[in-house]
């Protein structure tokens, strides 16, 4: 066995490859076809601490019907991942971008990138819009996997569940009073609605919406009166007069225009 490894060492050495990746490989050939797919799945989160309940939600929505804590024993003692806590690991930088590459040869990658990015929805759903300190501190060890969700994976997020990860991170955010960092995820968000949908589509009423609140809340009401206009207009065209969606932005706006008479 000894004498096997350092051939292949030799072999992969030759070939340029490092040291770290001649290794990776020989733990990748040793392992089971179930520890490879969690493995991959582990390399969709981001390069910060993941909570266990995440990874076992991800695979969850990607059908992943295996045992999840054994192939998670054979991982760690494969130094494919740390255990940093009771139930919070981490990928090292350098193995994670070495799975990265193996996920892609994946015949279910497509399968484990929707599924983690339902995951992270389920987060963002799970952030109240005005989240107690509790809650923030619940939520802050799963907003590095939400925000990998946003923006490296907003392509895997289905249609409904599209601004939900930046609803979630803004929500977080401005529940802090942090409105400098909630206002790029409320931009993110209606440029996402957009580009996927159009100008008139539901969420981007929503997401404009979304912004002007922030904005108001801010008392820049010159900058927020256009957008609650334009957010009714669009919600009015494509969800109808009496939608509460509409009824919400409608008083907003009338809300705002309150508020600005001397």
């Amino acid at each position: 066995m000894l004498a096997d490894i350092l051939a292949q060492l030799q072999k992969q050495a030759s070939a340029g490859e490092s040291g770290v990746a001649a290794a990776f490989e020989l733990n990748w050939q040793c392992l089971e076809p179930e520890a490879q797919k969690l493995a991959c799945l582990l390399s969709l989160f981001a390069l910060a601490p993941i909570p266990w309940s995440l990874v076992e939600s991800a695979a969850s929505y990607s059908y992943l019907e295996f045992d999840l804590k054994a192939n998670r024993t054979i991982l760690v003692e494969r130094y494919l991942l740390q255990e940093l806590a009771e139930d919070t690991y981490q990928v090292h930088d350098r193995i994670r971008e070495l799975l990265q590459q193996k996920l892609e040869e994946l015949a279910e990658a497509e399968e484990l990138k929707r599924g983690y990015c339902q995951a992270m929805v389920a987060v963002a759903k799970d952030i109240p819009y005005t989240p107690t300190l509790i809650e923030i501190a619940q939520a802050t060890l799963a907003i590095p996997h939400l925000t990998e969700a946003a923006t490296v994976y907003q392509a895997w997020l289905s249609d409904d569940d599209l601004i939900w990860p930046f609803i979630g991170l803004a929500r977080f955010y401005n529940g802090q009073g942090a409105y400098v960092q909630t206002l790029p995820w409320r931009e993110q968000c209606l440029s996402a609605a957009k580009k996927r949908f159009g100008n008139e589509h539901p969420d981007v009423a929503t997401s404009l919406n979304n912004l002007a609140l922030l904005y108001d809340s801010q008392g820049r009401y010159s900058d927020a009166e256009p957008l609650y206009i334009e957010a009714l207009k669009i919600a009015e065209k494509c969800l109808g007069a009496n939608h509460p969606n509409t009824i919400t932005i409608r008083e907003n706006l009338e809300y705002l225009r309150r508020n600005r008479q001397p």
